[in-house]
């Protein structure tokens, strides 16, 4: 009894210190979490999309038959984005160095080119007048085949012919004459058949293998004959490490072998050729300018085709010395 007494009020202290604590406040219960961030925007649950491919970077036509016709040696292209600062920078140079020549970058009337061909590195230039009417501006560029014996120097064209006898003899198509026995021509032939081409001197073009002249395949030395008045200006120089600001183009190869195809130049746009005539184009290096003029003018070649069958000798084939 006496235990009990002792611990009721105890307890009774107990039970009031109890009810006058303070009261702890339940915590909100937490919103649910976001769901997770998607990848670009997709909702979960949703497929995503296949991005596009990236383009493939296309050739300009142009550009695509340089590369696409050089079966031989590829061509060496520079940035077109540069031709035409590093353009005016060679022809300025090339003006001073061969002043004493009386070479001058001012345009006369009539005469829209100038043709600078890089012996060393077997490379003709054709240049076109700038807005100052001066000869700056990169047109095209053909890759050629000059000789040890090629001259260098400044001079203006003063006659052509659509066939010319060369020492050998043989016979080079659209021939120009620049300066004595020097002329541009076609790889020489033969005999004055367009299927009797010396085929072993066509694949050596783009290397250093005249006896003086300079051999274009017949579509470059074809556009001279055409679009070159008489009086056109020539410079001839040496840069082996720089073709021109264009590049240098890339060569066709013939089989020695293939007896139908090999007596042909595979860029001569006569009907009679067995090449195919993607050939036509060559290996020329075309600004837009020049692929503008070759689509607009190339069909009427063939109204100034030289014949197929034999032609007669050359006016002047009494000059000595003219090289092949």
């Amino acid at each position: 009894m006496t235990i009990v007494r002792h611990f009721v009020p105890a307890l009774l202290a107990a039970l009031l210190l109890a009810a006058c604590a303070p009261k702890h406040e339940l915590s909100a219960t937490p919103s649910p979490a976001p769901a997770a961030a998607t990848m670009s925007g997709v909702a979960r649950g949703e497929a995503t999309p296949t991005p596009s491919p990236t383009p493939e970077p296309t050739l300009s036509p142009a550009m695509a038959a340089a590369h696409n016709n050089a079966t031989k040696d590829a061509p060496q292209i520079t940035d077109p984005d540069t031709w035409n600062e590093a353009g005016k920078a060679l022809m300025e140079q090339l003006a001073e160095e061969y002043a004493a020549d009386g070479m001058t970058l001012d345009a006369q009337d009539g005469y829209p080119y100038l043709l600078a061909v890089n012996r060393a590195a077997s490379t003709v230039t054709v240049y076109t007048t700038d807005e100052d009417n001066r000869y700056t501006v990169p047109f095209m560029a053909m890759v050629c085949s000059g000789g040890t014996d090629t001259p260098t120097g400044y001079w203006a064209t003063p006659v052509n012919y659509q066939w010319r006898l060369l020492v050998g003899p043989c016979y080079g198509q659209y021939a120009t004459r620049i300066y004595s026995g020097y002329l541009f021509h076609s790889v020489p032939y033969y005999t004055q058949h367009k299927d009797d081409l010396e085929y072993d001197q066509f694949n050596q073009l783009g290397t250093i293998a005249s006896l003086g002249c300079i051999r274009l395949s017949v579509v470059d030395v074809k556009w001279i004959y055409d679009n070159c008045a008489i009086g056109t200006p020539v410079v001839i120089y040496d840069d082996e490490e720089n073709p021109g600001p264009m590049g240098k183009p890339g060569t066709i190869y013939t089989d020695p072998d293939d007896e139908d195809m090999r007596g042909w130049d595979p860029t001569d746009p006569d009907p009679a050729n067995p090449w195919d005539d993607a050939f036509e184009t060559g290996t020329t290096i075309r600004s837009q300018a020049a692929w503008d003029q070759w689509e607009a003018e190339h069909e009427s070649w063939l109204d100034s085709l030289t014949p197929t069958d034999l032609q007669g000798w050359s006016t002047d084939s009494d000059i000595v010395g003219t090289r092949g």
